[in-house]
């Protein structure tokens, strides 16, 4: 069968950070691989680097199953997308897949979807493919774990269960090696996504990627991992778990195991304010061998904040991390949440915080209760958008609690616009367009959302 692999742009406006950080479709890879394995014909299209359009792809390679993966703010796309290749040809076979999928399925179920596949066993995928129109079909669907599916009209969800991410082949890179010029995080080029661990094992209630896998923690052989790093033709690798910095003995591993192979390259990765912290040795050895970027959520400058979102550390390790990241010149991508109860001496004190921290990369969020988890239920009478597209992290979706929404955009634009004059006087992001971001934050200002 010819298979077509999508991947959804994140947004049709300015806001998509084409060029700036653009994340390599590594579980759409990882399916490449195991469809040519089963002798399956496959093409990817990722919406976020491509100029051609979606449909103009679908006509042209004619798919007998189009594959989609997403995240919420995508599921406009995700949707628009199946339902354009069923009306093309009702008999291909659409599947909708992702973190989104695992979290929501039931909001996927059109009729115009096949499939929704709620966990990472991506060998689904061709079981799907081999039975789908047999006649023993509903039997086997019926019996497979982690899909939904459409059955006399009705949709039927089967449970989700855990998958060994050892069960993984190597991704067929082909497409991430054909576009060398992009999938870039900030200054570092043509990063490759490696994924040495699936879900998290701390549970912060505002984060989406605990629940994921059904909440368990699984993790690949490190020697492997650093086997596939020496394959990877890129000299960039962005380590995605959340979170890589975890275990102290996996990590001391993958460092004397990167010196044995002499492999040189500069690394990204997630880790904990906490663990930075408290392992000054592993942070100057992770240094030595090229990490170049610590992703950590800091989230707050409030005591009341780390309590509420379950972060389990402290404004002290905060303060620590940063030190020795400083220390060791490792950057650290610091990212913060802008509360709903935020007033406006927040943003103010949040600002003044990062500038006495001397934090040159920094990256804040609004508030979102992820659809699918506990914490959206308690925010569900104070929802005021309803387009999936506001779940980026960019917009309101709940109507704040010490600021109308317009006087809380105004705060944010402003804080906006002072860390990207700041980050214009640190030298850094000297590839993005400052002028044009501050324009559109200035028009926020004085034309906010209502």
């Amino acid at each position: 069968m010819k298979v077509l692999l999508i991947h959804p742009e994140e947004a049709r406006g300015k806001y998509n950070f084409k060029g700036i950080i653009e994340n390599e479709c590594l579980d759409l890879e990882y399916l490449w691989a195991i469809l040519e394995k089963e002798g399956h014909e496959a093409a990817l299209w990722d919406g976020k680097i491509e100029d051609r359009k979606a449909a103009d792809v679908i006509d042209a390679f004619a798919p007998d199953a189009v594959f989609l993966s997403g995240r919420d703010f995508q599921e406009n796309f995700l949707l628009e997308y199946a339902a354009y290749a069923k009306e093309k040809s009702p008999d291909c076979i659409v599947i909708i897949s992702g973190i989104h999928a695992q979290l929501c399925s039931d909001r996927l179920m059109k009729p115009f979807v096949d499939y929704v596949l709620k966990s990472f066993d991506l060998y689904k995928v061709p079981e799907i493919l081999r039975i789908h129109k047999t006649k023993e079909a509903p039997d086997l669907l019926g019996a497979m774990n982690d899909i939904c599916f459409q059955k006399d009209g009705n949709w039927i969800s089967n449970p989700a269960v855990f998958f060994d991410i050892n069960r993984l082949e190597r991704p067929n890179r082909s497409y991430f090696d054909a576009h060398p010029d992009n999938y870039n995080y900030l200054d570092l080029p043509h990063a490759a996504w490696v994924r040495t661990a699936y879900c998290c094992p701390y549970r912060c209630k505002f984060c989406m990627r605990n629940h994921m896998n059904t909440g368990k923690y699984t993790r690949r052989d490190i020697a492997d991992v650093v086997e596939e790093i020496a394959e990877i033709k890129s000299d960039n690798i962005y380590i995605v778990d959340d979170d890589f910095l975890y275990d102290e003995e996996r990590i001391l591993t993958f460092i004397r195991l990167i010196r044995k192979k002499g492999i040189r390259k500069k690394y990204i990765c997630y880790g904990r304010s906490d663990f930075i912290a408290t392992h000054e040795e592993i942070v100057k050895e992770l240094a030595d061998i090229g990490f170049y970027y610590f992703l950590v959520g800091l989230e707050t400058i409030r005591e009341k904040d780390i309590g509420k979102y379950n972060k389990r550390s402290t404004l002290k390790y905060n303060e620590e991390s940063i030190r020795l990241c400083h220390k060791y010149g490792v950057h650290m991508m610091a990212m913060f949440i802008l509360d709903l109860d935020f007033q406006r001496k927040d943003f103010t004190n949040l600002y003044r915080w990062i500038k006495e921290h001397e934090l040159k990369h920094v990256a804040v969020s609004i508030y979102t209760p992820e659809m699918g988890l506990p914490e959206s239920e308690i925010y569900k009478d104070r929802i005021i958008s309803q387009n999936p597209g506001d779940y980026d992290y960019l917009h309101l979706v709940c109507k704040p609690e010490n600021l109308s929404v317009k006087a809380y955009y105004r705060c944010y634009y402003r804080l906006m616009i002072r860390l990207f004059l700041k980050a214009k006087r640190d030298g850094v992001y000297d590839f993005l367009d400052y002028g044009s971001y501050i324009k559109d934050f200035i028009k926020g200002i004085f034309r906010p959302k209502a």
